[in-house]
């Protein structure tokens, strides 16, 4: 089965990548390699997948509709998994047109290559835990309604959720929404808290620490994450009682903790105490985030497994032997 991965020198992209040609999927990966965070890490990321059989790589930026409806392999793909996205609630407040052209344009661009895909099963695509904004109690559940984003990031992210909308009612095309709740592990992302708290901590720098650690996080391991996006993948489509093939899921680890006890881990982790620095809520934050997985796992059989305490440690080996650090 072909399957093209959007975002393939991402962090997850890349995870999922690998896993699908472990499967023996043929995968076509497409990434633009932008500077939003150092371009060497994506392509050591890429390092570990592009000479194994099975995998090729377009180097593409999505916003260019044309270049995307040429791509060759519309006529033979059975599945995209778009995980492509201009990343950070924080940078969103300082870049924006970054965020309309890659999150919004290349979202308009996978969704009309999609549904001139003869062959296409299906589009899976990510969205954000960031659509939920504020007002709302967790644990948050798919049927909230998601109308005040506190950041653009989760702004654009709820416009693609209904962009796809229309184009399942449009067209029938086949889509499954997965709302990342903060994915954690080995080969992460370096603008993400814990990848930054173990670069300062290792440097003997403070940490920042915002809303004076009165924050709560579903932090979520990556292998729980491809596992979720695999199970989306390979098993049938759940239609729901509805006209539009087009479901949202959380994909979270439903289990949220504490800022200050995700430092203290990390402390354990790294062998060494963390010194913090304390300031008030940053814009475009928010104070807790939570999953309700129920939906994901009834229908797709998604049950994370991973503790913190077991996948944090994991990421600062990786961390120290990337680095080169003793």
């Amino acid at each position: 089965m072909k399957c093209i991965v959007t975002g393939a020198a991402g962090f997850v992209g890349f995870h999922l990548s690998k896993a699908l040609l472990d499967l023996g999927f043929e995968v076509v990966g497409i990434d633009n390699l932008n500077s939003y965070y150092s371009p060497a890490l994506k392509q050591a990321r890429l390092s570990q997948v592009q000479d194994r059989k099975g995998f090729s790589f377009v180097e593409m930026d999505l916003a260019d509709s044309d270049a995307v409806m040429a791509l060759p392999h519309r006529d033979d793909v059975e599945v995209v998994v778009h995980l492509a996205a201009q990343a950070g609630v924080r940078n969103s407040l300082v870049n924006p047109f970054d965020y309309a052209r890659a999150n919004l344009l290349g979202h308009m661009s996978v969704l009309e290559f999609c549904r001139h895909a003869p062959k296409l099963d299906r589009l899976v695509y990510a969205s954000s835990s960031s659509v939920y904004g504020e007002g709302l109690k967790p644990p948050y559940r798919e049927d909230q309604l998601v109308n005040r984003p506190k950041s653009l990031y989760a702004a654009t992210k709820a416009a693609d959720e209904l962009m796809s909308s229309s184009y399942a009612s449009l067209f029938g095309l086949k889509q499954i929404g997965l709302r990342f709740f903060t994915v954690y592990g080995a080969w992460g992302r370096p603008d993400m808290a814990y990848w930054l708290f173990t670069e300062r901590i290792l440097r003997g720098d403070p940490i920042d620490v915002f809303n004076f650690g009165q924050m709560r996080r579903d932090f979520t391991y990556i292998d729980d994450i491809v596992g979720g996006v695999l199970a989306t993948i390979t098993r049938p489509f759940v239609m729901q009682e509805s006209e539009r093939p087009h479901t949202l899921y959380n994909i979270g680890n439903n289990r949220p903790v504490e800022l200050l006890d995700m430092i203290a881990v990390l402390e354990q982790a790294l062998g060494r105490e963390a010194t913090k620095t304390f300031h008030p809520m940053q814009p475009g934050d928010v104070v807790e985030t939570c999953a309700d997985i129920t939906a994901l796992n009834r229908d797709y059989g998604f049950t994370p497994t991973t503790r913190l305490e077991d996948g944090l440690p994991v990421f600062t080996d990786w961390y120290r032997s990337y680095h080169c650090l003793s």
